[in-house]
C-alpha cells in the first residue's frame, strides 16, 4: 500500500459516492489506474464497503449510552455466548472487548432515556455472563468520524 492507495482511501471515507474521475483527479491518478487501485483494495479487503451515514437526530436515535459490562465469567465459551447475543441487539451500535477494570464496552443509540432503559433492563442485562453494568449518558457528540 503506498501513498496513493491511502489517499483514494481517505477520499473515499469522506465521500463513497464520488465519481472514479473526480477521484482520480483527487489523488492524482488517471481514471483507470485509479479504478484498478479501488478495485484492488476493496478484493483485498481493506476496502469492506460503502455505507450513507445518516442524521440520528432526524431519524428520532439521538439519545447515545455508553455502557460498561462486567462479566461473572471471562472463559471462552462465555465471551462467544455473550458476543453472539450482543450481536443480535439492534441498539448496540458498537461492542468493544477491553482490557482494563471491565470487559466490554458498548455504545447504544436509543430515542430517549425510556427507551434506553428498557434496552439496558430487558436486554444488556440479560445478556449472558453479565454480572454489572455502568451506564454513561452523552450530554453532547463533539466529534464522530464520517460525520
Amino acid at each position: 500500500m503506498d501513498r496513493a492507495d491511502l489517499q483514494i482511501i481517505k477520499e473515499l471515507q469522506e465521500n463513497g459516492r464520488i465519481t472514479v474521475t473526480e477521484l482520480a483527479s483527487r489523488v492524482g491518478l488517471s481514471k483507470t489506474p485509479c479504478q484498478l487501485r479501488m478495485r484492488r483494495l476493496e478484493e483485498q479487503g481493506y476496502i469492506t464497503g460503502y455505507t450513507a451515514l445518516v442524521d440520528h437526530s432526524k431519524m428520532g436515535l439521538s439519545h447515545i449510552a455508553f455502557v460498561q459490562v462486567t462479566m461473572n465469567d471471562t472463559s471462552s465459551k462465555a465471551l462467544n455466548a455473550f458476543n453472539d447475543a450482543v450481536r443480535k441487539i439492534a441498539e448496540v451500535e458498537q461492542c468493544h472487548m477491553i482490557a482494563g477494570g471491565y470487559d466490554y464496552l458498548l455504545k447504544v443509540r436509543t430515542k430517549d432515556m425510556t427507551a434506553y432503559r428498557t434496552v439496558l433492563g430487558e436486554k444488556i442485562s440479560a445478556l449472558p455472563y453479565v454480572l454489572q453494568t455502568s451506564t454513561f449518558v452523552v450530554m453532547e457528540n463533539v466529534k464522530d468520524v464520517g460525520l
